[in-house]
């Protein structure tokens, strides 16, 4: 009675158009060796996974542990942090706990210190004259939800219209594979992936429930914004607790901003390798991290 794991059921997920994109945005500056920031917060557990798979992907990752044992060390992270992203053309945000998912939401310190002075300044510069990339997952993707950085592309202060990230219905941690499908490939991140593919995924988390309204759910979906949903075992779109793990709203499990440029996504798409799932059947690699460099040659 506590934790059921039959739920009641909201009906259909709800039908989105899918988008298949003509063009894409051309970063600044090309490279063959893009340079990708990866913060370390408290609590994040997925650094070492990330910065495995874009090195496989032939990206310079560099792993940024953020150091909050005191009010000076906070700063001194913000500044070291700030040039490091200066230095970078990628901004990933892993997932994990950040600070433990405590109080009341999560990736509420990540949204913080990124919001800070400088590093708000750096991120703003990365995305609007560079014309860099930003993609967060789990935990980062909860951040970037409460920084407005998806779906707005910019860093705005959220209200009751903004789409948020909350506990998943079932009411405990979900940990399992999932089937997403792409339904839009308009950010560079899914250049690879094919628009009515079906990707396995792991996911991990507590407060992975996607919410928005009705409205702005239309217009991300009409922009290309709505780049993955949860899936059933026909591929289709599904409410089912057994393939949507957290109740999102019409199945949303990723999202990105109006130019593709900034994405999140709750499913762990770093969790791969070829020693990985291989008594479990699906296609894991959605292509979003050999997509990434691609976007810079």
């Amino acid at each position: 009675p506590v934790f059921a794991c039959n739920i009641a059921q909201d009906g259909a997920a709800g039908s989105i158009a899918e988008y298949k994109a003509s063009q894409r945005p051309s970063p600044l500056l090309r490279s063959a060796e893009p340079r990708v920031l990866i913060p370390v917060f408290p609590g994040t557990n997925c650094e070492c996974d990330s910065a495995k798979a874009f090195a496989d992907a032939g990206a310079i990752p560099e792993i940024f542990v953020i150091n909050n044992l005191s009010a000076a060390s906070i700063g001194e992270s913000v500044r070291q942090f700030a040039q490091a992203l200066n230095n970078s053309q990628i901004l990933f945000v892993p997932g994990g706990f950040s600070a433990g998912d405590e109080p009341d939401g999560s990736g509420k310190f990540i949204a913080a210190f990124l919001r800070s002075g400088e590093v708000s300044d750096a991120l703003t510069e990365l995305i609007d004259k560079r014309l860099g990339l930003v993609c967060g997952i789990c935990n980062g993707f909860q951040a970037l939800v409460k920084l407005g950085l998806v779906p707005y592309g910019r860093i705005i202060e959220a209200d009751e219209s903004c789409p948020t990230l909350t506990f998943n219905t079932i009411g405990r941690h979900q940990s399992r594979i999932v089937n997403t499908r792409v339904v839009s490939n308009k950010s560079p991140w899914l250049m690879n992936a094919e628009v009515g593919e079906v990707y396995s995924v792991a996911i991990s988390h507590g407060e992975g429930r996607f919410i928005a309204n009705d409205s702005l759910v239309s217009e991300l979906a009409a922009n290309g914004q709505i780049v993955t949903r949860y899936a059933d075992l026909n591929g289709a779109a599904s409410m089912d607790v057994h393939f949507n793990p957290n109740n999102s709203v019409y199945a949303i499990e990723g999202i990105c901003s109006p130019d593709g440029r900034v994405m999140g996504k709750m499913g762990h798409c770093e969790r791969i390798g070829s020693d990985l799932y291989r008594n479990v059947r699906g296609n894991y690699d959605i292509g979003m991290f050999r997509s990434a460099v691609e976007y810079f040659k």
